[in-house]
């Protein structure tokens, strides 16, 4: 079966044709993702996205046949529907400031970190403060809603004109889900949500065939069914806890680099750093933390590749030239920290990029601490082709890595929405931690300096 799976990141949009025969990637469509700045508040061009989607779906299936389609997106975004399927308001953007004009008011409402495991976030990277901002600020707009879609159930619904909700983006730092009682959190009922929200379904459910506007368009069968979809990071998750025993550990990279474990050591997570209880695809709750990493590395590289030498490595590390948090500010581990360099006065450009991977690195190590991380870890996504963040990830938690070989680590887990109770093992080369005490120091050298 060939499966088409629509990923919607923040910082990139993309189709993917996975085999799920081979579970290897066929072929990859993608387009940059920006913020539309028009309207009430900057919100996601979803007009663009659809038309990019289609295209794609057109595009690939010329030249190899579609059998299904499966979504996964972003998380900290919800939709508000109207009656006829259409948008009431803008698909806000979770990096909207504005949004904190009402943080007051919002906090006096929002449930604890003990009954949802959401920690408290800057601008709308908690849903439950978009949708408070979205009714208090545009009341008018917002009683057109019918119906209120995490992001890839909106996209289901263009494709099959069915509604539905879905526990991975419900529970992803939403302030909308009590994941240990598997409903909707107080927060839902005090606003008067529920009777809003769309029934929840699981991730592998077959929501429906396309409509067939779709599939006129496209050129796709008209019984091409389409999954509910699930949140991005659990979509990279899931291939694990299909194939590995715990205790393991995840690192979902791109815009955002998610830390998760599943049968880690027993910790109590601390919402000032952005630790929070996820729920993966299979409706059990996962110790998470996260970081702007893919965001930091773009700022602190130009988003252009660097070269590098063995001989930058050591110089870095005999200096122990450091770059210490947070380069992205209100979120991670340390997110109220001014980024600031030691040690690095005359550092060329290759070694800084090596100080930079290796400030990435103990970033996730610090992430997969906080949350009891423990066994191999897997890097999923764009980080995994960094040998300097995978090298210095073993080193700093004394563990081995696999860095993954898919290129995007959301689509093969998305794809398997679609299989029958087919699993996945990981591929990747596995990096042991280094035999060189050089590496192990300046990991230590890092924590002490942020730990002061």
């Amino acid at each position: 079966m060939i499966v088409a799976v629509v990923d919607i990141g923040k910082t990139n949009a993309k189709v993917a044709l996975v085999d799920l025969a081979t579970m290897q990637e066929m072929a990859l469509r993608r387009t940059a993702n920006a913020v539309a700045t028009d309207g009430p508040y900057p919100h996601h061009d979803v007009e663009r996205l659809w038309a990019f989607i289609l295209e794609s779906l057109a595009a690939l299936h010329r030249d190899q046949r579609i059998d299904a389609i499966s979504i996964t997106t972003h998380g900290a975004t919800a939709v508000l529907v109207d009656a006829e399927g259409g948008l009431a308001l803008p698909v806000i953007d979770y990096e909207f400031a504005g949004i904190d004009e009402l943080a007051p008011d919002y906090d006096a409402v929002r449930p604890a970190f003990a009954e949802t495991g959401t920690p408290r976030l800057p601008a709308g990277l908690n849903v439950g403060a978009q949708l408070f901002f979205q009714q208090q600020r545009f009341p008018a707009e917002f009683t057109k809603t019918a119906a209120i879609l995490m992001y890839p159930q909106y996209w289901a619904l263009r494709l099959t004109g069915v509604a539905a909700n879905e526990v991975t983006s419900l529970g992803c730092h939403t302030d909308l889900w009590n994941p240990w009682r598997a409903d909707y959190s107080s927060l839902v009922d005090k606003m008067d949500w529920r009777r809003l929200m769309a029934p929840v379904r699981p991730a592998r459910d077959r929501l429906g065939p396309i409509l067939s506007a779709i599939a006129q368009r496209t050129g796709l069968d008209t019984a091409t069914p389409v999954f509910c979809g699930l949140h991005d990071s659990n979509a990279s998750l899931l291939p694990h806890l299909l194939s590995n025993r715990p205790p393991l550990s995840v690192v979902s990279t791109g815009t955002w680099v998610v830390s998760m474990a599943v049968g880690g050591r027993k910790v109590d997570l601390d919402p000032a750093r952005d630790t929070l209880v996820n729920v993966n695809a299979l409706g059990d709750t996962v110790p998470s933390a996260r970081f702007m990493g893919g965001r930091e590395f773009s700022l602190l590289t130009g988003g252009q590749p660097q070269d590098w030498s063995e001989g930058d490595v050591a110089a870095v590390l005999a200096r122990k030239a450091l770059l210490l948090p947070s380069t992205q500010q209100g979120s991670g581990p340390f997110p109220y920290r001014a980024a600031h360099w030691r040690n690095a006065d005359a550092l060329n450009t290759s070694q800084r990029f090596v100080a930079i991977s290796f400030y990435l690195a103990l970033m996730t190590a610090t992430c997969l601490e906080l949350i009891g991380g423990d066994g191999p870890t897997t890097v999923e996504g764009p980080f995994a082709q960094n040998r300097l963040f995978i090298r210095m990830l073993a080193a700093a938690t004394d563990r081995p890595v696999v860095a993954s070989e898919t290129s995007t680590g959301t689509s093969i887990g998305a794809a398997l929405l679609a299989s029958d109770g087919a699993t996945v093992m990981s591929k990747g080369e596995r990096t042991e931690p280094p035999a060189e005490r050089a590496w192990s120091d300046y990991a230590r050298a890092w924590q002490q300096a942020v730990n002061l």
